[in-house]
């Protein structure tokens, strides 16, 4: 599949575009989403950087806004009075699986290393190594329809790069470098793991009371 042209998107159509795209992979069978669902999902305090406040208005808004780019298509559920809303992200920019997972994480989650990314995309999609990573994250920067990320200078402190996405626009990452570092201690891949644990937990309660909302819907 050829890779078409980056999409320019803003902090809160990419939320919401994000949020589309996790939903699907992690609670398929609520997907699409209605947009209480949605609204859920771009509120959660979890899995989130930055958190956002997002009212149902501006989530409409931005789903408008999507449409009219072919990112969103909508369709009605089967009691024919909710309206559901899915996304076309992979056929948009000509990305697998693994690629897809990676977008979404950094998305939805803001700057991550490859160690972070593997252990955050689990629920969407299971990398084999933290090689395979670093694999997909170099042919992402190198994308011949413009690159999906960019890799950041390493921060005082911190032993790994982090990588941004690049849905938008491009990144100062000369700017980068006075930020605050990344607590990156010793012994830290237990410690992640069960941060993540953590944090899958989390999102299957939030999933649970998405679900609650869709019926109520």
């Amino acid at each position: 599949m050829t890779p078409s042209p980056l999409p320019l998107l803003s902090p809160l159509e990419t939320r919401v575009l994000g949020v589309l795209v996790e939903k699907q992979l992690t609670t398929p069978d609520y997907y699409p989403l209605s947009l209480n669902a949605l609204v859920a999902g771009c509120n959660q305090k979890t899995s989130r950087d930055p958190v956002m406040n997002v009212t149902e208005e501006e989530a409409q808004s931005s789903l408008d806004e999507l449409k009219e780019r072919k990112l969103v298509t909508h369709s009605w559920g089967a009691s024919r009075r909710v309206v559901r809303y899915s996304h076309t992200l992979p056929q948009v920019l000509g990305t697998d699986a693994g690629t897809t997972a990676l977008i979404v994480t950094l998305m939805l989650r803001g700057a991550q290393t490859a160690g972070e990314l593997r252990i955050a995309c689990e629920r969407l999609y299971q990398f084999a190594d933290l090689s395979s990573v670093d694999a997909y994250l170099s042919e992402m920067a190198a994308r011949p329809g413009g690159a999906l990320v960019v890799k950041l200078p390493k921060q005082p402190g911190s032993r790994e790069h982090r990588w941004v996405h690049l849905l938008n626009g491009p990144v100062d990452v000369t700017a980068t470098d006075h930020a605050p570092p990344r607590s990156d201690p010793a012994g830290g891949a237990s410690l992640a793991a069960l941060q993540a644990e953590v944090a899958a937990l989390r999102e299957e309660v939030a999933g649970l009371r998405q679900s609650i909302e869709a019926l109520k819907s």
